[in-house]
């Protein structure tokens, strides 16, 4: 698993507490997959209700609070796959 992965499952962890009612996979580019769900966060690849693809640099501004994923989708460096409501109430738990 690179680092980019273990640090971002364990800041999600922090933001997620005990799992999402739902399921999301979030895709970083060249680094891995993150899924999001009932069970927890946790380094894996498997189909979700949503996926959330960025780079990693996208992916890191959002998880520091400093670019909403709304404003990551609005201006295209984040795109979404799936269950539109879903990923909005993601977006509102990763603040």
């Amino acid at each position: 698993m690179s680092d980019v992965i273990e640090k971002a499952v364990a800041t999600m962890r922090d933001k997620f507490g005990d799992g999402f009612d739902g399921s999301a996979k979030f895709v970083i580019e060249g680094e891995g997959t993150i899924m999001v769900d009932g069970a927890g966060v946790r380094a894996a690849d498997e189909p979700a209700e949503v996926t959330l693809s960025a780079s990693t640099d996208t992916f890191r501004a959002i998880l520091d609070g400093d670019l909403s994923p709304t404003a990551a989708f609005m201006s295209g460096r984040l795109s979404i796959d799936g269950d539109m409501g879903q990923a909005m109430r993601l977006g509102s738990a990763m603040g």
